[in-house]
């Protein structure tokens, strides 16, 4: 019974914590989308008005155009390229959900954020109460984990094995198979998919885990390559379970 009424936590608790980053990206992607298309057609005219009159420009309004320039990139939009390219959303749903994992891990890149005051207001208590969310989550995926460990030294031990050599071999085996899975083949498809070096695809994959987050590397940024759909919510996803893989070697 004990068994059984842990897994069912264990499901309603990953259930609703889904369901949480699910809620939190389409709200996001509401309050946001418009404000995003708006600032989007400012700056494709503000693009405009340069081509046409920039042999005419004073020292004083090229310094201005350049301010507009920086602040408009600041905010994720990127004025190059055909108008087509304005049609493409950073609060799309894959980038919305993404940017609600981003905030609930802590990691904040720092590349997309809310401009609006509602989606600002939204963001501080969807945090507020996300972050606690994760915590748990975190934690409860890391014991799930712990109990695979446990097995597997039950395995040893049965085999003959010493305890101390039996948590030494756990915990290595955790580590090497971690390290695989949660860093070195994300690297492989990061270097294929964004197009950069394996080194700089394990810098970003380290980076994101540990959550320290520069922002200086982000996935489906790159305006001259295509992403798949939902490419972010994959990435996101990693982040999820790479972050419950580093609770369970604090939890060894």
């Amino acid at each position: 019974k004990a068994m059984c009424s842990g897994k069912l936590q264990t499901a309603l608790l990953v259930a609703g914590y889904f369901v949480y980053l699910l809620v939190g990206a389409a709200v996001f992607q509401a309050l946001e989308r418009t404000a995003e298309k708006q600032e989007k057609m400012a700056a494709a005219q503000m693009k405009e008005a340069f081509l046409q009159n920039f042999t005419q420009l004073t020292g004083a309004e090229m310094e201005q155009f350049m301010k507009n320039l920086i602040k408009a990139i600041q905010n994720g939009v990127y004025p190059v390229g055909n108008e087509s390219q304005f049609e493409e959303s950073n609060w799309d749903f894959s980038n919305s959900f993404f940017f609600a994992g981003t905030v609930v891990s802590t990691i904040g890149y720092g590349t997309l954020h809310p401009k609006t005051a509602g989606g600002q207001i939204f963001c501080v208590f969807f945090a507020l109460f996300g972050i606690p969310l994760n915590i748990v989550f975190l934690h409860r995926v890391g014991k799930m984990l712990s109990l695979l460990c446990k097995k597997l030294g039950k395995f040893l031990y049965e085999k003959g094995m010493r305890k101390k050599k039996i948590k030494f071999l756990t915990l290595l085996f955790f580590l090497a198979t971690g390290i695989l899975v949660f860093l070195c083949l994300p690297s492989v498809f990061f270097q294929i998919t964004e197009g950069w070096s394996y080194s700089e695809g394990i810098y970003f994959a380290f980076i994101t885990l540990s959550t320290i987050g520069f922002g200086d590397y982000v996935v489906g940024k790159q305006s001259d390559r295509k992403y798949f759909s939902y490419y972010r919510v994959l990435v996101a996803i990693w982040i999820l379970f790479g972050l419950a893989w580093i609770a369970l070697l604090f939890n060894l």
